[in-house]
């Protein structure tokens, strides 16, 4: 077991903690793999290199945030293994970021609304009272602070575009939109980690991503459903089908060669 620095962190507070770290984790790891498949396929060479930019820095903080998951889990795994060798009722991600691509539009959708919530949770989790995690986060935030930035202006560009841009970009919010409120609901763990200033109140994120995201969509000359209704269950292992077919080929090469390094 890890030794962790908050010495208030008890065994069960260290079970908690490998939960938290594995959806942070998961979320970006499966984001990260979605937006690879975009590689040599984007609309643009610009753009395919920005998204495989973006992909290349998710998981590389998916690395970090795994890594640190598989020393407090401390039962020798790594975080190649916990990636590659759990099935998808094991993982922890969001709903929101297993989606499907669909197109363009729907991708920089999906990204703009987690990219809203992720920079204002890393935020919060730089002031963490866990110095790992806090270390992590200040790795982190300054990517995050740039995939905000650019897939916001994206987003204002083609809802504030053409007809038909803004036509499609209207389609994916309402679509994703649903998926957004699960960002923001917490349970058990999270009031305990809470509790222990290791990780944010996920309701308390929902100020920030709601100016945030109103902001953005007004300029962007879109309209933001009024629904609350949110789909939920990613974080606690309940998953689409979605899941399932992007785990069979992003693990395929490690499940058909166990082992396997380079």
């Amino acid at each position: 077991m890890l030794a962790l620095a908050n010495a208030t962190l008890t065994q069960v507070a260290a079970q908690d903690l490998f939960e938290g770290l594995t959806r942070i984790g998961d979320t970006v790891l499966v984001l990260g793999h979605r937006l690879s498949e975009w590689c040599g396929r984007a609309p643009a060479l610009e753009e395919d290199i920005a998204l495989a930019n973006v992909a290349l820095d998710l998981i590389g903080q998916t690395q970090l945030w795994l890594g640190l998951a598989a020393e407090v889990e401390g039962e020798g795994r790594t975080a190649d293994q916990l990636a590659f060798l759990r099935d998808a009722y094991d993982f922890r991600n969001l709903l929101l970021v297993e989606r499907p691509n669909v197109d363009y539009g729907h991708t920089l959708m999906r990204q703009f609304l987690f990219d809203a919530y992720h920079h204002a949770f890393l935020t919060e989790v730089c002031t963490s009272s866990e110095p790992r995690v806090a270390e992590i986060a200040r790795k982190s935030v300054k990517e995050s602070a740039y995939h905000l930035e650019r897939s916001a202006d994206l987003v204002i560009r083609l809802g504030d575009g053409t007809h038909e841009s803004r036509r499609r970009m209207q389609a994916a919010l309402d679509t994703l939109w649903p998926y957004t409120g699960e960002m923001f609901v917490g349970d058990d763990t999270d009031a305990r980690l809470s509790a222990l200033g290791v990780l944010p109140d996920p309701a308390s994120l929902r100020e920030v991503w709601d100016r945030t995201v109103a902001e953005v969509l007004g300029k962007a000359m879109l309209a933001a459903p009024e629904s609350r209704f949110a789909h939920k269950g990613g974080r606690r292992g309940v998953h689409t089908e979605h899941l399932g077919t992007l785990l069979a080929e992003m693990q395929f090469l490690q499940r058909a060669y166990p082992g396997a390094t380079w």
